[in-house]
């Protein structure tokens, strides 16, 4: 992964820069400080450049500008979802609302967002704006959409795939097309670059949908089964659902009518046992497959082996 890890190193000094917070009260500043020091794997700022990367080979201050706005979007997001979700770990750390509270992680929350506009003024292009503005409404709705499926009985898989698609895919989606249109990208190539994220996002959601009921939590950073206890709608849980039969959904149904009964060993028994575990990692794959042909077909004049190094390493993603 040398590709990335030059991009990682080429984005070192803006994370830093964006991690600083140095302003007052302080406690509202640290948990942003704390939040954006955690690191994470950057893909999404990353993705910016490798994007920009397929036009020109040069950075201008405004790539650099829009990959720290990508980073800090991100985290802003994490903070309130992690709040609503009830997450005690994130990567691998407390969250910000168990570490400090959650009125401190909410209002942090809303100043993260702030700088986020702030640096996209500093960047100054009204059409990257509007692209962001965009995406990010279709984030919130995806994270109601989200909200509301936990209080469901039934989620069609279409409905759940709708969702990822505005909740995880578009941010992938305008990182890679905010990205490209800085570097001189077309419209109709830009155009290719968001559907590319489009794919990238839902086979990501999908694999960290799985992981989480079936991966480590010394990898992926967070509980383990955390979805299970929520009952979140997500394709893992739809098509486990979908195939039992009704005795074994009540039977399912009960185990959360006792506080201490083993629902995450029992509901994934059945995730492996109806073909829900499979039949998820083949769709993440066909998505995999999707992203790869789309990656393929577009005509770029700058280097294509970073974009395609990051797309290669979310295909083969484990952890």
């Amino acid at each position: 992964m040398n590709k990335l890890k030059e991009l990682l190193a080429e984005l070192k000094p803006a994370m830093a820069e964006i991690s600083q917070q140095p302003g007052y009260p302080r406690a509202v500043y640290e948990p942003i400080s704390y939040i954006l020091g955690l690191g994470g794997k950057r893909i999404r700022p990353a993705m910016v450049l490798a994007a920009y990367k397929l036009f020109n080979e040069h950075y201008s201050p405004q790539v650099i500008q829009v990959a720290q706005a990508v980073e800090m979007f991100h985290n802003f997001t994490l903070l309130h979802d992690d709040i609503m979700d009830r997450s005690p770990i994130r990567r691998g750390k407390q969250t910000v609302h168990i570490k400090w509270d959650e009125a401190t992680a909410i209002l942090s929350g809303d100043l993260l967002q702030i700088e986020v506009y702030e640096k996209l003024a500093e960047v100054g292009d009204i059409t990257i704006l509007k692209l962001f503005n965009a995406m990010a409404r279709e984030l919130c709705e995806g994270q109601m959409n989200d909200m509301q499926f936990e209080q469901m009985a039934h989620v069609s898989n279409d409905e759940y795939l709708h969702m990822i698609h505005q909740k995880t895919a578009v941010l992938l989606g305008f990182s890679l097309q905010a990205g490209a249109l800085l570097g001189g990208a077309s419209t109709a190539q830009s155009q290719q670059l968001y559907d590319l994220g489009i794919s990238i996002g839902l086979s990501f959601q999908l694999m960290d949908d799985y992981l989480d009921s079936f991966g480590e939590t010394a990898k992926v950073g967070k509980r383990i089964g955390g979805d299970i206890l929520e009952k979140k709608k997500t394709y893992l849980w739809n098509e486990m659902w979908n195939r039992l039969e009704n005795s074994q959904q009540k039977e399912i149904e009960s185990l959360y009518a006792e506080p201490d009964s083993e629902i995450i060993t029992s509901v994934k028994r059945y995730m492996v046992q109806t073909g829900a575990k499979d039949a998820t990692l083949n769709l993440a794959e066909h998505y995999n497959l999707k992203s790869l042909e789309t990656l393929a077909q577009i005509n770029t004049v700058g280097d294509q082996s970073y974009l395609s190094e990051i797309v290669y390493m979310l295909s083969s993603r484990d952890n």
